[in-house]
């Protein structure tokens, strides 16, 4: 890969990591003040490719690593996220005991942490899910099935879930985690593992066509907001689309970026997006908290964004403030956590 073509795919995870946070942000304001404000409109503009892309990107560079041996790759790809998954969750649990205590009792409260492990918590579950599609996705290479099976299942799950979620015409949602997100997302990051060469050629596409590819863009985000203002993106089939497009969109954009060398800040979010995404729940809601109560003068919509920008800045900084100390298992998994010696001994969340 070259230099310019691993800039774009850090833009691509600053982006998303953005918006994930942006969304979350959003929603807790509006939901706390019991109004919307204008950043609830770019949330909604975000919703079809939001994740779309963000799993994308996750299966981009399977292929280098799927037909490794089975130790080595549930080391990479499955313990190692569920070290982050269970540090996490136990520290988001350990931080919210007294109020769970109070609605449910200890008892109770012990019960809900133990269920975590099966239906994910919060904003975990990307983390979560990632780990299954990384096994499935290897399990099938290994019996032989053709991606275009796997990918033609990704596409039906995809479409009955829509159907499910926008007018009950199917078992979706289930209510499980696991069960609905699997069917939502998997045909997104399958997709981004069997044409990552057409991905990676079309960002380079976009880098040699500046011109065209804005003119794409245009018609892309003309197209994607007048179906989500006319209230049909969660369509089947419609859904599916406006993933797809959108996540090339991003695609589009980050390697624009990369021309520019102008969001370096974006790019370093996208090196850190697994640090941002699993610390961004703290900032977050002491920062929603905070301006929701000492600042009602500012608009819902500048308090999102304000959030939003909280959200995000707050683990970086946490992050920059303990990778040196004895707090780095935070973010570093250690070689305690490893199938295998670790090179070096402590791995990086991302």
């Amino acid at each position: 890969m070259t230099s310019a073509r691993i800039d774009w795919v850090d833009y691509a995870k600053g982006f998303c990591i953005v918006a994930v946070v942006m969304m979350h942000s959003t929603l807790g304001v509006e939901k706390a003040a019991e109004a919307t404000g204008w950043m609830g409109h770019v949330v909604e503009f975000c919703r079809p490719f939001r994740m779309p892309d963000f799993f994308m990107i996750s299966g981009l560079f399977l292929a280098n690593v799927i037909d490794r041996d089975w130790r080595t790759y549930l080391d990479r790809k499955v313990v190692h996220f569920a070290y982050f998954y269970v540090l996490w969750v136990t520290i988001q649990f350990a931080l919210k005991a007294p109020v769970f205590a109070a609605e449910l009792g200890w008892q109770g409260a012990g019960l809900a942490y133990l269920a975590a492990f099966v239906q994910p918590f919060g904003t975990l579950w990307f983390i979560y899910m990632l780990p299954i599609f990384f096994v499935v996705a290897k399990a099938a290479r290994a019996a032989r099935i053709p991606w275009q099976i796997m990918l033609g299942l990704g596409v039906a799950l995809e479409i009955v879930h829509a159907a499910g979620a926008s007018a009950g015409l199917s078992p979706f949602p289930t209510g499980a985690v696991l069960i609905d997100e699997f069917a939502a997302r998997f045909v997104y990051f399958y997709t981004g593992y069997v044409a990552a060469p057409h991905i990676f050629r079309l960002a380079a596409w976009a880098m040699a066509n500046v011109p065209k590819a804005l003119s794409g863009l245009l018609a892309w985000g003309l197209v994607n907001g007048a179906v989500v203002a006319a209230g049909l993106s969660l369509y089947p089939v419609v859904s599916l689309a406006l993933g797809a497009a959108g996540a090339c969109a991003v695609i589009l954009v980050s390697a624009l970026l990369s021309l520019l060398h102008r969001a370096e800040v974006l790019r370093f979010f996208g090196q850190n997006s697994i640090v941002i995404y699993l610390a961004f729940f703290l900032p977050m809601g002491v920062s929603r908290a905070l301006l929701l109560k000492f600042a009602p003068f500012l608009d819902l919509g500048t308090i999102s964004l304000m959030v939003t920008a909280a959200g995000v800045l707050g683990p970086v900084v946490f992050f920059l403030l303990v990778h040196n100390t004895r707090l780095a298992f935070l973010f570093r998994r250690p070689a305690w956590a490893h199938l295998r010696a670790p090179k070096p001994a402590l791995q990086p969340a991302e």
